[in-house]
């Protein structure tokens, strides 16, 4: 039998860019370069990221998000209807950091008129000889941070419609995935964990949304987005509650929105419980059966490596809530959800990956 994603031993997706990318991406920004030297710069990083991860024993492999700036943005602005805008005030805002991400505004009916990001996943599985997992944003990813405020009134009056149309146009994105080879794809949507803090919910309020009922929306879309499935595609979520530069936005426990988060019809969990600032275990006692959580334990913020034993002990902690055979183990996020990376080094990133396989090796017999 094959393995199916979410694997024992995963990953949420990003990997730190090389200097030489960066370097050739700054140029091509510049005008010194053109788009195919940026495009083969690009091509030569991510064959060398996809077989350090699977010579350190990762089956499912990502191009390191290296062709994108930021995590969501590069694919919310593809959509039909939607630009970016600068981020006034300090809504959402990172810690201890001056540069913030913009946002996605909504100016015109949300649409997918063409495939979106589809080529970078072909290149991936051309060179990858495991199983090649795609990351996009959430549909969610559309609303959280602008809410009903980034919203055209005039195109949308009622967001019921909005919310309609996102949903075919993520179901039109992601048959475009399909059909290029994708079976694992990962929805990577903030919403739920930043939803567990107060100052989040207020900054919802301000934006003339209302937070108590916000994670059921998001749900709904979800599904919404996933309606036409196939079968052997294999979907998760990932959940954190911020990632740039080492620094994060959320703080609070999952309680407030776990109900609705284990309604989406995926196959599994990622959940970051790196630190304090997740919680406890106890809110997987809601997950549905046949349902799969992956443990994000390992922190990609910092360099310092966690033990082998420690791990094991909050395995062992979480497993008194889900079965043992319902988790799996990764990192907390991804290494560079934005083009900057975190405050590591690219050795602190492939000893983390490392142990992560060879905990799930000692815990679960295999990744």
């Amino acid at each position: 039998m094959p393995k199916l994603a979410p694997f024992r031993a995963d990953q949420v997706g990003s990997l730190l860019r090389p200097a030489v990318l960066s370097d050739t991406r700054q140029r091509f920004k510049r005008g010194d370069v053109d788009a195919q030297t940026l495009r083969a710069a690009e091509d030569a990083a991510i064959v060398q990221a996809v077989k350090k991860q699977e010579s350190i024993g990762l089956q499912g492999i990502t191009d390191g998000e290296f062709r994108r700036d930021w995590w969501h943005l590069d694919f919310l602005a593809q959509l039909d209807g939607v630009e970016l805008q600068h981020n006034e005030g300090p809504k959402f805002k990172f810690a201890g950091q001056a540069e913030q991400p913009p946002i996605a505004r909504v100016n015109g009916r949300v649409g997918c008129s063409k495939p979106i990001m589809a080529d970078h996943f072909d290149f991936l599985n051309r060179v990858c000889s495991r199983t090649a997992k795609m990351t996009i944003p959430s549909p969610s990813m559309l609303h959280l941070r602008g809410g009903r405020a980034a919203i055209s009134s005039q195109t949308y009056p009622d967001l019921a419609a909005f919310w309609a149309d996102v949903g075919a146009a993520y179901r039109a994105a992601i048959g475009h995935l399909y059909n290029a080879g994708c079976r694992y794809l990962q929805l990577d949507d903030i919403t739920f964990a930043y939803l567990c803090d107060p100052k989040i919910q207020a900054n919802c309020v301000a934006n003339g949304d209302d937070p108590a009922t916000l994670p059921a929306t998001y749900a709904r879309v979800i599904n919404d987005a996933l309606r036409d499935k196939p079968a052997d595609l294999r979907v998760t979520i990932h959940t954190c509650r911020g990632n740039f530069k080492s620094s994060w936005v959320a703080e609070g426990g999952y309680d407030p929105v776990v109900q609705a988060m284990f309604s989406t019809h995926v196959d599994g969990y990622f959940m970051e419980f790196d630190t304090a600032r997740a919680g406890t275990f106890e809110p997987l006692r809601a997950l549905p059966p046949g349902k799969q959580v992956v443990l994000g334990l390992v922190s990609t913020k910092l360099g310092e490596l966690e033990t082998a034993d420690d791990l094991k002990r909050r395995i062992d902690d979480a497993a008194r809530f889900v079965p043992l055979e319902n988790l799996c183990l990764s990192p907390q996020c991804g290494f560079s959800s934005t083009h900057h990376g975190n405050a590591l080094s690219d050795d602190d990133q492939w000893r983390k990956l490392e142990l992560v396989v060879q905990v799930a090796r000692e815990v679960w017999g295999d990744v």
